[in-house]
């Protein structure tokens, strides 16, 4: 099966581009490269976590909703998220209506204060599970590097972060570069990768 599709422009993209129209802008313009900033990591982690056993489809769709919703996902704000604040975003139709995911973010983003507090940011983190030997492009749903990092982190009272969710989180976050094999945009995310200056 061909793992490559042709794009709007007639350029190969990634075949799972396919399902949604709305795939190629999120694909050609954030999919794989790589990002250091705390919030979007956190974020990342999150939307996640609300794919789990959903589409990616439906959580794209609803992503301004869950910024709205979680104070653009800045964690120091979402970890003083009371039980008031999980019945409020219950009645939240624009978002995944979730107890259990919902009080996730809530419970992680005080494990991402401590993680902080603990490793000097979310970045220098998460970067340390970068693949030295990543899997052939788009024939994994984990990794030896995405099993370490989800139990670390459920070690450190993480919640909803799977090996599988964090693989997803590291293939769109570019610590590794799971573009297919002739996708338009492989060498792209490979460039941005080395000119990436890794957090510490």
């Amino acid at each position: 099966m061909t793992k490559t599709i042709s794009g709007p422009d007639g350029q190969p993209r990634c075949a799972w581009c396919q399902a949604a129209p709305e795939f190629f802008e999120y694909h050609d313009n954030e999919w794989g490269y790589p990002v250091a900033d705390d919030q979007r990591l956190f974020e990342k982690l999150c939307l996640e976590s609300f794919q789990s056993g959903l589409s990616w489809r439906t959580i794209l769709a609803k992503r301004e909703n869950f910024r709205k919703a979680f104070k653009q996902f800045d964690f120091n704000a979402v970890a003083k998220f009371d039980e008031a604040d999980v019945e409020r975003l219950l009645q939240d139709a624009g978002i995944i209506r979730h107890r259990g995911k919902i009080e996730a973010v809530i419970n992680n983003a005080r494990r991402a204060q401590e993680l902080v507090a603990a490793e000097g940011s979310i970045a220098a983190y998460v970067w340390r599970y970068e693949a030295e030997n990543p899997p052939t492009p788009q024939t994994a749903s984990t990794s030896a590097e995405s099993i370490a990092m989800s139990k670390d982190l459920k070690k450190r009272g993480w919640k909803f972060v799977g090996p599988t969710t964090v693989f997803a989180f590291m293939q769109a976050m570019g610590l590794v570069n799971d573009h297919a094999i002739g996708c338009s945009m492989r060498e792209k995310a490979a460039q941005m990768r080395r000119e990436f200056t890794k957090p510490v």
